[in-house]
């Protein structure tokens, strides 16, 4: 949706006998040559600087815009949750207690299918910066849209852990590698949360239209607890640097899962009754803070386990003591992410609008889900009940029976032009804007 402030620029424009638009045969050509420069793609692809109604005369109709400017102007950070879903099936499987060489195999194939949509995504949304700023900047300034940036981040988390998991055994990255792209996520947390609250926090929302996607905002920093615990996997813990890693796993786990607790408090408390529409698949991502809270507070217990005597740190039980309170508080936790899950999967069919332009939304089905399952494994390790295992397995087929579904139906809506497709007219009036502005 455009913002009515642009609308009035348009008129003048258009009525404006100073500032004609020529047609593309009368152009010069070093005013062509200058508009190509800053929209190259977008005169080539379209022809863009087309009569105005006003001035076309004999002209004849303006030609269509290309489909592939209308696909580039009308992508979104929405994308993402296809890469972070197609990483949640991976990281479900991984955990697998009995694992063969042929989920291995299945696993790797999944994490290039999200390396190649994560590239895809940013390669997408670089150009749509480059040749549409200023959709680009209404994206990340929308009070819906907005949100789902840090994405970005939470996609780059997952394809760390597939790195690890896919990367490190064979050779292929050394730990090392590991350890300095684990910094690279850090970075990227802050650097993206901050400024996107920022921006966010900086506008009045009703809390009535409140969902819990709205705790994306934060989400890289809660996660940086569950890399952390990944990243100690293939460290030496005799190395100082896994003190670092520890500490700044705990730090941030704290600060991203208090945080989005407030969040979750305002979601419980909402009094508008369950969500409802595309607002029904934000009940699933509730399940995500505590859900991977528990995850990387057992994880972490377990590697300060061995760090803490290693490196003479606290007391010789503090290992002992930290992994046995960080068991009992990841059962809270998963206790809580299961009455979460709960509560937003009974009401979810009945309140849900069955509209393939929504399918980008139901993607909440699957990542968020993926801390309470995978808790599921540390915790049947931990407390040495075979009951978890079992529970496990067949969460991880009705992840991967919900990810064939929903790649299908997305696809589907791709091909129909029901997601990440402009009109014409959002993309003719930013191209317009373009020209005036080279002109």
């Amino acid at each position: 949706m455009q913002s009515p402030e642009y609308l009035p620029q348009d008129r003048a424009i258009q009525n404006s006998p100073s500032v004609p638009i020529p047609s593309h045969s009368q152009r010069p050509d070093h005013v062509e040559g200058e508009a190509s420069a800053r929209s190259s793609f977008s005169y080539a692809a379209t022809a863009v600087e087309r009569p105005s109604p006003a001035h076309q005369g004999s002209a004849g109709p303006a030609p269509p815009v290309s489909t592939l400017a209308r696909r580039i102007h009308g992508w979104s950070w929405q994308a993402f949750p296809i890469g972070m879903g197609t990483g949640a099936v991976y990281v479900t499987l991984s955990g697998l207690k009995n694992h063969s060489t042929a989920f291995t195999r299945i696993e790797t194939v999944f994490f290039f299918i999200n390396l190649s949509l994560f590239l895809l995504n940013s390669s997408t949304l670089f150009l749509q910066a480059i040749l549409y700023p200023r959709q680009s900047w209404r994206l990340i300034n929308d009070p819906v849209k907005g949100i789902f940036v840090p994405l970005f981040v939470l996609s780059f988390a997952t394809i760390l852990i597939g790195t690890i998991n896919y990367g490190v055994p064979p050779g292929h990255i050394s730990p090392n590698g590991i350890y300095a792209l684990y910094w690279v996520y850090v970075s990227l947390a802050l650097v993206v949360c901050f400024p996107m609250l920022m921006i966010w926090y900086n506008k009045p929302h009703d809390v009535n239209t409140f969902t819990p996607a709205w705790a994306f905002l934060i989400f890289p920093m809660m996660l940086v607890g569950v890399v952390a615990s990944n990243v100690l996997r293939v460290m030496d813990l005799s190395d100082t640097r896994a003190i670092g890693v520890l500490l700044v796993g705990y730090f941030f786990q704290g600060i991203g899962f208090f945080i989005t607790m407030f969040y979750i408090c305002i979601y419980i408390l909402r009094y508008t009754g369950f969500m409802e529409g595309h607002q029904a698949n934000g009940a699933f991502v509730a399940c995500g803070p505590p859900g991977f809270t528990a995850l990387a507070l057992i994880n972490l217990g377990a590697h300060a386990r061995k760090i803490l005597p290693q490196h003479d740190l606290v007391s010789p039980l503090a290992g002992e003591i930290w992994f046995s309170s960080s068991v009992l508080f990841g059962l809270l936790l998963f206790g809580l992410a299961v009455f979460l899950f709960a509560f937003g999967v009974l009401p979810y069919w009945f309140k849900l609008h069955k509209h393939l332009g929504e399918i980008l939304g139901c993607w909440a089905l699957t990542f968020p889900n993926v801390g309470w399952i995978s808790t599921l494994r540390v915790l049947g390790d931990a407390l040495n009940i075979p009951g978890f295992f079992v529970i496990h397995k067949i969460m991880a087929v009705v992840m991967c029976t919900t990810w064939v579904i929903l790649f299908a139906l997305t696809a589907l809506a791709f091909w129909r032009g029901k997601i990440f497709l402009a009109t014409e007219a959002d993309v003719l009036r930013d191209e317009k804007r373009m020209y005036q502005d080279s002109v």
